[in-house]
């Protein structure tokens, strides 16, 4: 996922908008290379998996905005396993690739009025699942440019570049080769996609493959909470990736909340959009807090003479020092709705929840699945604590098998 803007017909955007997510887009896998890194071999906790569900390998993004394409494919893996099916690792550059064809189409059509760039969310695999199929990794590696893993900066930017200056119309009018010159520019780097494949000795389409496999992006639906649009009706979120402008059911915070609950103890795993840029996300480490703020009044005499001796930037990093299971923010409806307004709540990344966990004291997690490598504390993996759950999450991808009947009966179409 990243960041844009719902726009053209749909929202109005404004200056502040813009400018607010200007600098945010999905992000791609953080570099280990920098030898000041190290990965601690202790952080004060000590997780203890209670759900902990079967999920293919954690893979690496690298240089890439498509974490929504890895965790969105990570999820469809998982239900075939779930179904009683192969373990697959399919290809998120098939994705990736059809999606862009899908987008540069929208931009023109928009004006430019659309974010074209690197992120983009759930909808976008499920789409391509439904209108193009799945293909395994091993057919379609979109590696197609001297790399050895992903790195788009260059791919990107020549895209955006050919489309804008299509969009100068230099002729007054679209000629009959401007999307297969860009298709062009997209085949050069990724590859082209594969009509036909050859896979374990049986010949499959994309879409042949995906009906075989038990791929269903119609399995799907995504779910979000927020006050500014009334509950239990779909609404587009106002995020900047969400170009395609789909829409996600809308349900109280707490019912978000159950219906992952509920996911996660039938075997499902899901799609989870969020903000992973507080101080507290830890990926390194392998955790992800939201520490309530600890004031003058909660220390002790030794502990304010410190204090008051520290400068404001070593203040700050006191604040935001975490040295095992510690106090939270308590998250409410009200509290959730702010951060989104304010833009303290963006949409950075896109994981996958794959089961719970308890810390060292009774404190609930969900135990998460990235795609930054495997060269962290816990292998890719990362205990979230509820109430970053709770604050920070964008939006979940869920089967609609997982949601509870008595939610789902709100739902209105």
């Amino acid at each position: 996922m990243k960041k844009t803007i719902l726009l053209s017909g749909l929202i109005a955007v404004s200056p502040l908008l813009t400018a607010a997510y200007a600098a945010n887009t999905y992000m791609e896998a953080p570099s280990m290379d920098d030898p000041e890194i190290v990965v601690p071999d202790s952080t004060g906790f000590q997780f203890t998996d209670v759900i902990a569900l079967k999920t293919t390998p954690v893979k690496d993004q690298n240089k890439s905005g498509t974490c929504w394409s890895f965790s969105g494919v990570s999820v469809l893996e998982e239900d075939v396993m779930r179904k009683g099916g192969p373990e697959l690792d399919l290809s998120e550059m098939f994705i990736v690739h059809q999606n862009y064809i899908d987008k540069a189409k929208k931009y023109i059509r928009t004006g430019g009025k659309i974010n074209f760039a690197q992120g983009g969310g759930f909808a976008d695999v499920l789409a391509a699942t439904r209108e193009y199929g799945a293909v395994p990794e091993e057919v379609y590696t979109g590696l197609n440019y001297g790399e050895e893993k992903h790195a788009h900066y260059e791919m990107a930017a020549a895209l955006k570049a050919y489309l804008d200056a299509i969009l100068t119309n230099p002729n007054k009018k679209l000629s009959t080769a401007w999307l297969n010159g860009y298709i062009g520019i997209l085949d050069s780097y990724l590859g082209k996609v594969p009509e036909e494949f050859t896979y374990n000795g049986k010949k499959y389409t994309p879409k042949s493959f995906a009906k075989e496999m038990g791929i269903n992006g119609e399995d799907f639906v995504n779910i979000t909470s927020y006050t500014h649009h009334p509950f239990y009706e779909e609404f587009a979120v106002e995020i900047p990736d969400n170009w395609r402008w789909e829409k996600s059911m809308n349900v109280p915070m707490e019912e978000m909340k159950k219906i992952v609950d509920n996911a996660l103890e039938k075997g499902y795993t899901i799609g989870w959009a969020a903000d992973v840029s507080e101080p507290g996300f830890q990926w390194r480490k392998g955790y992800a807090l939201l520490p309530a703020a600890k004031g003058v009044e909660d220390m002790t005499n030794s502990e304010v003479s410190r204090w008051t001796q520290l400068s404001d930037k070593d203040r700050e990093k006191e604040k935001n020092k975490i040295t095992g299971p510690c106090k939270e923010r308590e998250i409410t409806q009200e509290s959730r709705q702010k951060a989104f307004d304010n833009f303290e709540t963006t949409d950075d990344h896109g994981m996958a929840i794959v089961g719970t966990a308890t810390d060292q004291e009774g404190n609930r997690y969900y135990k998460v699945k990235n795609s930054w490598d495997t060269n962290q504390l816990y292998g890719g993996f990362i205990y979230v604590s509820e109430p970053y759950f709770l604050d920070k999450t964008i939006l979940v991808m869920v089967n609609k098998d997982a949601v509870p009947k008595d939610i789902a009966k709100k739902f209105k179409k």
